[in-house]
């Protein structure tokens, strides 16, 4: 299931000439997960600090 997400929005990205959508996907993804992954770590004190 979650590979033809990503099968489909490669697809949508070659099709429509929108590769600029791609950089800002792969950042919300990489944050979205520093700050799930930060939630119950010692380290949450300082990644917070970087917002």
């Amino acid at each position: 299931m979650k590979l033809a997400i990503i099968k489909e929005f490669l697809h949508f990205l070659r099709v429509r000439k929108r590769w600029w959508i791609a950089p800002i996907l792969i950042f919300l993804l990489l944050l979205g997960g520093m700050l799930i992954f930060a939630n119950g770590s010692a380290l949450a004190p300082f990644i917070y600090t970087l917002f």
